[in-house]
């Protein structure tokens, strides 16, 4: 069998023309795959040498782990990529985390391809000294799967071994869209479970997560159950137009209406579970055919172009409120905030803390549209405040119920107190407040010049 296997390939080989056949390996984009059944794939145990050899060439950006294993017992490797020499960004801040995954049908060898592309562009950027790479990074972790489904893959089915499709898998609405073979249960199948468990154990505060497919030519966003548009609509708006207008054409919709009803996927789970903004990227159906040897970075470049963006720009895709004044008087505090994210936020709140943490005060729940300024008031009398206090803001990175809090500290000469008997305010909560210093130094100037003028007024008389 694999003499006669030989034969043909070695027949469709010799059909290529010489100049498309040539073929130079050190290319640094090469897709290393093989032709099977008219189409160029990269078996499981390529992508394990690969991968294998990043770790080791590439230690300083390369973490190379697994998420478990399939059905088969094959190895699901993740790419963890970062510049681990520093444990955040530049700044001093907590780097934004990505997750992406590729290859949950088996035969969709062009999703997988973009996953793997994914990982390689910012490896051979850094290597390169690419400005862009590098400043990815230095502020972001990478977490990159890049074939959740091995054993479809290298049996080129969309299946897995069990005959299950992977993407209707998980629990969110599972089985209940009209679909064929989820399995017997949400996370029934050992790649599922361990997709999902890799999640919930890594990247918990990721602020994007892409799933890759082939298919149809198309970007999809939440949900597949439903026609409607996501409560973070906003934002996943904001970036279709950011794409359309700058990058790329390709549709971006939602997944119900841009495709068919489809539930118990990735993307949803998520979105739904996980309060990720997700995004199911499908490249189209014109797989590789042998004979083509098309440079893996041409054949993808417009796709990579959309994921740089997507990556490069992760700062943006939550809410961050940034507390512009606070100002207290004996009856309300008033607050304006600026949202500097691209998406909004339903519940956000401030609250007064003691030195021992304790919640003094705390107001009632307020909307941060996105890249928006709010200003609120709310109600209080003023004694709940203690000199030695401080502010913080609590509040939900996007509008999805499972979206990750944060809890932000408030610079404390941003207050304003105001004090009513004399029409006096203080700026802040210390002697040494800037706004304070500067009046007290205008203060003593005009004390000065009014003491100079009384004094040549009544000078030695003639």
């Amino acid at each position: 069998m694999r003499v006669a296997v030989g034969l043909v390939l070695c027949m469709l080989m010799a059909c290529i023309p010489a100049a498309s056949a040539q073929f130079d390996p050190e290319q640094l984009y090469a897709w290393p795959g093989d032709p099977v059944d008219s189409h160029v794939h990269m078996t499981w145990a390529a992508l394990t040498m690969e991968v294998n050899e990043w770790a080791d060439d590439y230690p300083e950006i390369v973490d190379l782990t697994s998420a478990g294993e399939s059905e088969l017992g094959k190895t699901l490797w993740v790419v963890r990529l970062s510049d681990w020499s520093m444990d955040t960004k530049p700044n001093g801040s907590a780097k934004e985390i990505i997750y992406i995954d590729g290859g949950h049908h088996g035969n969709e060898y062009l999703g997988t391809a973009l996953a793997w592309l994914s990982a390689k562009w910012y490896i051979n950027g850094w290597v390169e000294g690419n400005e862009e790479a590098i400043t990815v990074l230095q502020n972001t972790e990478l977490h990159i799967l890049i074939m959740l489904n091995p054993d479809g893959n290298d049996f080129d089915t969309r299946w897995n071994i069990n005959q299950v499709d992977l993407n209707r898998n998980y629990d969110h609405y599972w089985n209940t869209c009209p679909t064929t073979q989820p399995g017997s249960s949400a996370f029934s199948e050992a790649e599922t479970a361990a997709n999902a468990a890799y999640i919930n154990a890594h990247v918990t505060d990721a602020d994007l997560y892409v799933t890759m497919h082939t298919g149809v030519w198309i970007i999809l966003y939440p949900w597949g159950k439903w026609p409607e548009q996501p409560p973070d609509w906003e934002l996943f708006w904001r970036i279709r137009d950011d794409v359309q207008a700058n990058i790329s054409e390709i549709p971006i919709q939602n997944a119900n209406q841009g495709l068919y009803p489809n539930c118990g996927t990735s993307r949803d789970y998520g979105y739904g579970q996980m309060g990720f903004p997700t995004f199911t990227f499908e490249t189209d159906d014109e797989q590789f055919v042998p004979g083509s040897f098309e440079n893996i970075n041409d054949r993808l470049a417009e796709e990579m172009d959309v994921m740089r963006f997507l990556i490069e720009n992760v700062w943006y895709w939550r809410a961050r409120l940034d507390v512009q004044s606070i100002t207290v008087s004996d009856d309300d505090v008033a607050l304006e905030v600026v949202n500097n994210g691209l998406a909004s936020t339903a519940n956000a709140s401030l609250e007064y803390h003691s030195l021992t943490g304790e919640v003094l005060w705390a107001s009632p729940y307020f909307t941060a549209n996105a890249s928006n300024l709010t200003s609120v008031s709310f109600e209080v009398d003023d004694d709940v405040f203690d000199a030695d206090g401080r502010w913080n803001l609590n509040y939900q990175k996007r509008v999805i119920n499972a979206a990750t809090w944060v809890n932000e500290s408030v610079d404390s000469n941003l207050t304003v107190f105001l004090d009513d008997e004399d029409d006096r305010f203080l700026a802040g909560v210390g002697l040494f407040n800037p706004v304070a210093v500067m009046l007290g130094i205008i203060g003593v100037a005009v004390l000065v010049r009014s003491e100079d003028e009384d004094c040549e007024e009544i000078g030695p008389q003639s």
